[in-house]
């Protein structure tokens, strides 16, 4: 099993960026699938990125395609969530989750095992 400790929220105005991180203790993160949700008060959870193992293949919500995108620092065992051209509408908690592999890249929760607590992300206009 693994541990998933997110950090890299924060208050940020429209137009700038954020950078999240997803580390993971207690086993590599390359034998896991990674998926990126998020939510915000009364509105649903929410796949915004995921990426597959071992082949890197990612999948991004079309509400952030072109802004977001995944980076990863092996070494630290650590995935990231670069996010450029933030808008009000990106404001929410996100959480990264990771699925054991075999596994297949998708941004629906279902399958995902393990969660972390959370980071929340606010963009003022």
């Amino acid at each position: 099993q693994v541990q998933l400790v997110e950090s890299g929220g924060g208050s940020v105005q429209t137009g700038g960026s954020l950078r999240l991180s997803c580390a993971g203790y207690g086993n590599t993160l390359n034998r896991y699938c990674v998926g990126w949700f998020r939510q915000a008060p009364g509105k649903e959870r929410e796949g915004v990125a995921a990426i597959s193992r071992p082949y890197g293949s990612t999948m991004y919500a079309d509400s952030v395609k072109g802004r977001f995108t995944f980076s990863q620092d092996n070494a630290k065992n650590t995935l990231y969530l670069e996010m450029n051209d933030l808008k009000p509408e990106d404001t929410a908690m996100y959480y990264c989750a990771a699925e054991p592999r075999p596994c297949t890249v998708r941004l629906e929760a279902v399958g995902y095992d393990y969660w972390g607590q959370g980071t929340q992300v606010t963009v003022s206009s």
